[in-house]
């Protein structure tokens, strides 16, 4: 597999369909808005998620963001599917004290996250992968916001949990829905906490030659 660099141009034949390498619901909307004039499918698939302890945030989002677009672009493969199809593959963490935080185990797991938030700031980090699937040649970018959250009571954070809502976001909380009542504000890309940061996205998809407008 070939990595480009940033001001490399890629020379393909046109992609005609657009592959999200991800289940997330909010993700499929996000790609949905661009409006994009090819069609996009979802195609998830199991990938390996561990990571060295010594590997930075950064590196962290963009591996497994690449693992799970090459995974996706392997499936294709095999079902022979891969011809002119561009894969997209997304992961979000939240980082708080260097401490990586993913998705709670359970609801005492949730609790823990976002008692460790309330009152401070955090930082949100994306990575993105663009994968031509018949060839492999990929794209790997982040992004990173900081988010800063309100204080909250126990009996508060509780009640959020109880909502159902953090079971399956990293840090335990959605921004998109109720979580947004705890944060106070945000540096950087909104999108990016959501899980996927649109304006990264669209100019990588331009060097594909797929444009928003």
């Amino acid at each position: 597999m070939r990595h480009l660099s940033k001001n490399e141009s890629v020379n393909i034949r046109p992609i005609s369909q657009l592959v999200l390498a991800s289940s997330s619901p909010r993700r499929k909307e996000l790609v949905a808005s661009l409006g994009l004039s090819l069609p996009v499918y979802i195609m998830s698939s199991d990938a390996d998620e561990s990571v060295p302890a010594e590997w930075s945030p950064a590196h962290i989002v963009e591996q497994l963001s690449l693992r799970k677009a090459n995974a996706t672009a392997s499936l294709l493969r095999e079902r022979q599917e891969a011809e002119a199809s561009l894969v997209v593959g997304a992961d979000t963490i939240v980082v708080v004290d260097g401490q990586v935080l993913g998705k709670p185990k359970d609801r005492d797991d949730a609790l823990s996250m976002l008692r460790s938030l309330q009152g401070r700031e955090h930082e949100v980090y994306t990575g993105v992968a663009c994968v031509i699937a018949d060839t492999g040649i990929a794209t790997v970018a982040h992004r990173m916001t900081k988010v800063y959250m309100k204080p909250m009571s126990d009996e508060g954070l509780k009640g959020y949990i109880a909502t159902g809502e953090p079971d399956d976001k990293a840090g335990a909380y959605g921004i998109q829905g109720l979580g947004a009542t705890l944060v106070d504000k945000i540096e950087g890309c909104y999108f990016n906490v959501v899980g996927l940061p649109l304006s990264l996205l669209s100019d990588m998809l331009a060097h594909y030659e797929i444009h928003v407008f």
